[in-house]
This record gives C-alpha cells, sequence and structure tokens, in this order.
C-alpha cells in the first residue's frame, strides 16, 4: 500500500506497533517503548525509514527533558557516586578497547575498522568522527555500521534481562534509593509543646530568636485557652501551649528551650487558617523566601515546603523552584495577598512555555559544537554532550530574569515521551535498512567481534559493580547505559522506575565515557 511509504503515516504505525509489542509480558518481562526499536528494524528491513530530521528532533527533546529530570540532583550524585561511575566508565570503555585490540591481533582485521567496531558497539557517533579523525580512513565508518545496530539492540536487552536474571527487586531499590536520597532532606513533623522553661517565661519570639537557636517554626501558641496567632512579637508565658514544626533534631532542641512535649491539642484561631499554595507565578522562582517578608506584610508564617515529594524545613535563604508546595499559617483575609504572590494556579503547571526549552536546545547545540584541542587530539560534547550539558546547568539555575528554564512534572513527561518515540522509530528503521546487507556483505566474523564488544564489558561492569559501596542496581543500569553512551539503553531504563536514579546515572557518567573513548580511539590508532 503506497500509505505505508508515507513517512509520517509509517512514523505513528511504528508507534502504535511498538505500544502493542512492549504491552506483552513474558514471565514478567516486557519490552515497554523500547520495543519501538524493533518494530523499526522490520520496517527498515522493508525499505521503510524514517528521514533523520525526525530521529535528530526526537533526539535532541530526549536528552533536553532528561537534563532537566537531572540536573537538580546532579551535583550531590557525583558527589556521592561519582567515584564509583568514573570506576565503572573506566571497566567498560578500557576493556571494549581491549576487546577490540585483542581482535585485531587475532583476526587480522584492519585497525580502522576495529576502532570502528568499538564506536559502534559503544553507539558512539562523536567516537566514530574521533575515529575518522584519527585513522584517515572511511572504514571505520564501516565498523561502525556493522557493529551500531547490535550495540543499540543488545545493550537495550542486557539493562531489561540483567534485573530479571538475578532477580534484583526494584521496588525495594527505589525505597532504598528514595530513603538515601530524602536522607538530606530529614522527614518534618509538628508537636505540642508545654512552656517550662523559667527563662523562658514572659520573653517574646523574637527576643527568644527561636528560629535560628532550634531551626524549627512555631505555628500556633494557645495562651489563657485561647489561641494566638504567632508573630515575632508574641510574648510567651509559662504554662502556654506551643506548636512547632521541624526535623526531629529540630525539635529535639526546641523542646530543650521551650519545655516538654505534650499530647494537648492546640485549635486554629478563628480568623487563623493553614493552607497548602503552589509555586506558580514566575516573579516568585528563584526567589529567597526572605525577600518575600510575609510575616511584615501578612503576619504569614511558612511552616513546611514539599518539592518533588520531600518534605523541608523552609528558611528565609530557601530559592523557591515551580511547583514548590508551601504550607502557609495566616489569617483569612491575608491568605488570598498570599496566594496571589505564589501563583497557587496548577493549571499554570500543565502549561509549556516553549520558548526556554527551544533556547536551551539552541544553547546546547552550539555547546556541543564547540571543540578543545590537546595537540593532535581535539574533544567537543557532541550534540548529544552539549544539550545534556546545558539543561542539566539550566535546571540548575531556575530562572534567568523573566526566562523560567524549569518545567513541570507533566510538561517535562510529555515531551521526553515524544521526543523517545520519535528516536527509537528512526534509529531502528535506519538501523533495520543496513542490517541484511551488512551481514551479506562482511559475514558473520565482525558482528560477533562487534557483538563481544557491546557484552563483555556490561558483564565485566555488573561483576565489578558487586564490588563497589552503595552501587544500588538503578544506579548501576543508568551507570552502564551511560558508559555505553546508549541513549536507547537509558530509555529502556526509564519505565522501569518512577525515581530519577538512572537518569542521573546517565548523565553523571556519560560525559566521562566520552572522553574515554575518544582517548582510547587516539591510542588504538597507534597501532
Amino acid at each position: 500500500m503506497e500509505v505505508l511509504t508515507t513517512e509520517y503515516f509509517g512514523l505513528f504505525v511504528i508507534i502504535c506497533l511498538g505500544f502493542i509489542l512492549g504491552s506483552i509480558r513474558i514471565k514478567g518481562i516486557s519490552l515497554d517503548i523500547s520495543a519501538i526499536i524493533f518494530v523499526a528494524l522490520v520496517f527498515g528491513h522493508f525499505g521503510i525509514t524514517m528521514p533523520s530530521i525526525i530521529g535528530k528532533l526526537g533526539l535532541v527533546l530526549f536528552i533536553y527533558t532528561i537534563g532537566m529530570q537531572a540536573g537538580p540532583g546532579f551535583f550531590e550524585s557525583f558527589q556521592k557516586q561519582g567515584r564509583n561511575l568514573a570506576v565503572l566508565a573506566t571497566i567498560i570503555v578500557g576493556s571494549g578497547a581491549i576487546v577490540t585490540l585483542a581482535a585485531f591481533y587475532l583476526t587480522g582485521i584492519e585497525m580502522p575498522v576495529a576502532i570502528g567496531l568499538l564506536t559502534g558497539a559503544l553507539t558512539s557517533t562523536p567516537g566514530l568522527a574521533a575515529a575518522i579523525d584519527a585513522t584517515s580512513s572511511p572504514l571505520a565508518s564501516i565498523g561502525y555500521g556493522i557493529a551500531y545496530p547490535f550495540g543499540v539492540i543488545g545493550v537495550i536487552l542486557f539493562v531489561r534481562l540483567y534485573p530479571k536474571i538475578v532477580k534484583a527487586d526494584i521496588k525495594k531499590a527505589e525505597k532504598e534509593y528514595e530513603k538515601i536520597n530524602e536522607s538530606g532532606f530529614p522527614e518534618i513533623k509538628s508537636k505540642t509543646f508545654r512552656v517550662e522553661n523559667e527563662n523562658v517565661n514572659g520573653k517574646s519570639i523574637s527576643d527568644l530568636r527561636i528560629r535560628s537557636m532550634t531551626k524549627a517554626v512555631i505555628s500556633r501558641i494557645l495562651h489563657q485557652g485561647e489561641a494566638v496567632v504567632p508573630s515575632p512579637e508574641a510574648i510567651l508565658f509559662k504554662g502556654d501551649l506551643v506548636k512547632a514544626v521541624g526535623t526531629e533534631d529540630a525539635l529535639r532542641r526546641f523542646r530543650l528551650l521551650i519545655g516538654r512535649e505534650t499530647d494537648e491539642e492546640i485549635p486554629l484561631h478563628k480568623s487563623y487558617e493553614v493552607q497548602s499554595i503552589l509555586v506558580t507565578n514566575k516573579e516568585a522562582v528563584n526567589q529567597s523566601l526572605g525577600t518575600f517578608n510575609l510575616w511584615t506584610n501578612y503576619q504569614a508564617t511558612v511552616t513546611r515546603l514539599r518539592r518533588s515529594g520531600i518534605d523541608i524545613a523552609p528558611s528565609p535563604s530557601m530559592r523557591l523552584h515551580l511547583g514548590d508546595k508551601l504550607t502557609v499559617a495566616c489569617s483569612r483575609e491575608n491568605m488570598k495577598q498570599v496566594m496571589r504572590i505564589f501563583g497557587n494556579d496548577d493549571k499554570k503547571l500543565s502549561d509549556t512555555d516553549f520558548f526556554p526549552v527551544a533556547a536551551g536546545i539552541v544553547l546546547g547545540i552550539l555547546v556541543g559544537k564547540f571543540s578543545l584541542s590537546f595537540g593532535n587530539m581535539s574533544f567537543n560534547l557532541g550534540l548529544t554532550g552539549g544539550i545534556l550539558a546545558v539543561a542539566m546547568i539550566l535546571s540548575r539555575i531556575g530562572r534567568t530574569g523573566p526566562v523560567i528554564w524549569s518545567m513541570s512534572g507533566a510538561a517535562t513527561q510529555f515531551l521526553r515521551q515524544i521526543g523517545l518515540m520519535f528516536f527509537l522509530a528512526e534509529v531502528g528503521t535506519q538501523a533495520g535498512a543496513q542490517l541484511v546487507d551488512t551481514y551479506s556483505e562482511y559475514g558473520y566474523q565482525l558482528f560477533l567481534i562487534g557483538g563481544a564488544i557491546t557484552l563483555l564489558p556490561m558483564i565485566l561492569a555488573v561483576i565489578a559493580a558487586r564490588f563497589m559501596k552503595n552501587m544500588d542496581i538503578l544506579t548501576l543500569l543508568g551507570g552502564i547505559t551511560g558508559s555505553m553512551t546508549s541513549t536507547p539503553g537509558l530509555a529502556a531504563v526509564d519505565p522501569m522506575t518512577k525515581t530519577n536514579a538512572p537518569a542521573i546515572a546517565y548523565a553523571t557518567v556519560y560525559p566521562v565515557a566520552m572522553v574515554l573513548l575518544i582517548i582510547f580511539t587516539q591510542l588504538l590508532s597507534l597501532f
């Protein structure tokens, strides 16, 4: 049928069939969205290919949103896992180079072809560019073309099957990861205390410097049976009940300052209310809480802040992110004014401003093209690395003037899915179009060498990971895909978990793997 050769029709047929195939589960194993690439391979074999612009468009959207997702946690992750992930990348790229060198000596293939096999097995287009530059031979692209299809498929199958083979408990790994992630943000609690300390009696909250001394926030006061607004000028008297909000450690210090804990409850003052307010106003994003002078202007107190599912104790210096949820206590009359300051419009979270997305991608492409030269060697981040680096930096910055770089979770997820589907469809059809012809011309030997370069380093990596402290299965899978510079591999891992662990590990290790691959490519060209 002629309609099948229409590119946009074929694209969405591949996506539909991919989702159908991905939903099939065999003994608990399914391919999910990564099944699109296998459908695309079949379409490519029968001559239905997608134009490269579809793949490039999908790639930049997918990588940009991954960077946006991973950026806020990247620097903390690098401090915690950077060393382990760098070791993982060295093992994968280094062992791949050793297998390549062994194949050169044992089979007699030409070194440019062998180097091309290495870059194809690790699915690295920048690596191929470095290989062609180092060898001054077009044979590198032949090796790349032979190894690339299995480099894509092999990583996907490995990361999907490995957790099943070792019977890894993904849900347990998610809980452990979230527990470690939340350790930097202890649980926020609220407790009621009775004023018993003689040194506190008759003094105001500001005189006692309670926030700076204990890091806790007073949300309510009960004096002589009447709820009192907890202003800085409010006086504490012996016998008063005080409700405080903070971490366990903050509440422990509060107890030492004020008095013992009690189970009694303090009712809300009749003119007082507590509400959750969403930060959706662009003017409030990236501003510190202290700049709003909430108490001076509105007699309002922020008792807690919820970000990415984690409750955080607020402080005047804390900068707000788009989508933060603030728990605010103030009078009913002033609550509307406070809501207006922060936005509290959940519809805005579902809206997507495409200017920051387009501008961020433009910056990423430009950064990726910038090259650094070291003697005869040159290095650039390439399209993927440039966009990934810029997206992580911009997500960390959050806002520049009127431009909000950070995105809502719904917008990030939608653009990531669109990009991923387009990318897998194009990559699969292009690989499928060459698979049979390449095999007919070069036989099975080079395919086996490429397969060995893909699989053996990943096997060594999972063995080495068992000796690495705190290397959980989610970080390991993200580290493997990043070390293999495999975006489709990350695409296969991403649906397996609700956490950002694989994406953060991928973003952490990817630049390291890129540098190592270029260095080993240059070294192999000397043989």
